[in-house]
């Protein structure tokens, strides 16, 4: 079935106000309307009426979404417009085939093994294919390799996968809440230190923490080229995974990873059948993001961060923004001994990163996150924080290029100083 069947009525619901080009990222960098939602929505309703090319330039205008939902918040008539996008992507794969970029990220997020060959191999073989710039700027590419180009920030891989580091449970306090961690695949080989910090938080709470080990990447890259097959794949192993022990809660430290449990398997995958839908949004209820359990859970920041003073601005992730989660972590962080929280203009705004967007319009990423680069600068802050590992490379490169020493930290780094 053509997959833009399943959003001909949300379709009709645009009446083409115009009013979503005041918020997207995406238009205010390309200024086309191609790139608002009501020229994508126009778009997806003549590709199902097929009286438009299929052409590189179809292609083109449907990948120009950052899929940050910032337009089905501010649309009055509700149109989800992200879901027609998404729906728009699978079927100009089904027509034309997934680009060959894509075909290669779906055979790596799809295959657990190969990603984690591929990623201890980077590990070793870094410093060939990168050159250290001074410690502030981190590491930056050597010379330029497909889809990724020279100019380019990438923080280091870890040594040793968070994944591999513990075992699959870790036991608690007889009484208080069981939790089942999904760490993502940027925690895992990147960033461990945030899944570090997880683990010290919630055990200072007596939690016993589960680490399934066959759990696999959530598969949202995969859906920003229109390979929905890999990510209906991808979430029914993690469902499996999931589903094999009995927990109060499924916590996530990355809000791409959150959004994909919470929002978009049930929205991509649940169709398929009414009991994987059943099943699928009794995970989606479970599931819940750090720095929103931890508050849930009560926890004090005043045993467990104290630390040195820092004064830190906050970028709000747009998978958690769209899920109302902005007050739980600011809270945290304000309770939080020597941390002074500085509001930056736009906090609220996309950092430009938007899966593989980042990778195929990547000066366009950069240029959306200049403005946020911009904005944190101008509050003083030592560090900015925020609680997505995605968004904390983007940031990074951003402050980077712009020849900023300010550090990028997760909210759970913050809340953990003293743990750790």
């Amino acid at each position: 079935m053509d997959p833009l069947k399943h959003v001909e009525k949300e379709l009709k619901k645009c009446v083409k106000c115009g009013a979503c080009r005041a918020h997207c990222p995406a238009f205010a960098a390309w200024q086309r309307e191609p790139a608002a939602a009501r020229g994508k929505v126009a778009l997806a309703q003549h590709l199902m009426k097929e009286d438009i090319t299929l052409d590189d330039q179809t292609y083109l205008a449907m990948s120009k979404c950052l899929l940050c939902g910032s337009c089905v918040e501010k649309c009055p008539n509700e149109v989800p417009t992200d879901e027609i996008v998404i729906a728009a992507r699978e079927a100009l794969a089904q027509k034309r085939g997934l680009t060959t970029f894509h075909k290669a990220v779906g055979r790596v997020i799809g295959n657990r093994k190969l990603m984690n060959f591929g990623a201890m191999a980077a590990a070793i073989l870094g410093p060939l294919f990168f050159r250290k710039v001074p410690a502030t700027s981190g590491l930056r590419l050597r010379f330029p390799l497909p889809f990724v180009g020279g100019k380019r920030h990438i923080p280091q891989l870890a040594k040793k996968p968070f994944l591999d580091r513990h075992p699959e449970v870790i036991q608690g306090e007889l009484g208080k809440p069981r939790i089942v961690f999904f760490v993502g695949c940027m925690t895992n080989f990147v960033y461990t230190e945030v899944g570090e910090a997880a683990l010290a938080l919630f055990r200072h709470l007596g939690c016993t923490v589960i680490i399934p080990k066959d759990q696999q990447c959530c598969g949202l890259p995969g859906m920003s080229g229109g390979d929905l097959a890999t990510v209906r794949e991808l979430a029914e192993k993690n469902l499996t995974a999931l589903e094999k022990y009995e927990a109060d809660y499924i916590m996530t430290a990355c809000a791409t990873c959150g959004g994909a449990l919470h929002k978009f398997y049930p929205l991509v995958v649940g169709k398929r059948s009414p009991e994987l839908m059943a099943r699928l949004k009794a995970i989606a209820e479970k599931t819940v993001d750090a720095a929103q359990l931890l508050q849930q859970l009560g926890l004090h920041p005043a045993e467990t961060g104290a630390g040195e003073s820092l004064t830190i601005t906050y970028h709000d992730p747009c998978h958690l923004r769209t899920r109302g989660i902005t007050r739980q972590p600011r809270e945290l962080l304000k309770g939080t001994p020597g941390v002074e929280l500085a509001e930056m203009e736009g906090a609220d705004k996309c950092c430009g990163l938007g899966g593989t967007f980042n990778v195929y319009h990547y000066d366009t990423s950069l240029r959306i996150n200049a403005g946020k680069s911009e904005a944190i600068l101008n509050t003083g802050a030592e560090a900015v924080v925020t609680g997505c590992p995605g968004c904390m490379m983007q940031l990074s490169d951003g402050l980077k290029q712009a020849g900023a020493r300010t550090r990028v930290m997760h909210t759970l780094e913050i809340l953990a100083r003293k743990l750790r």
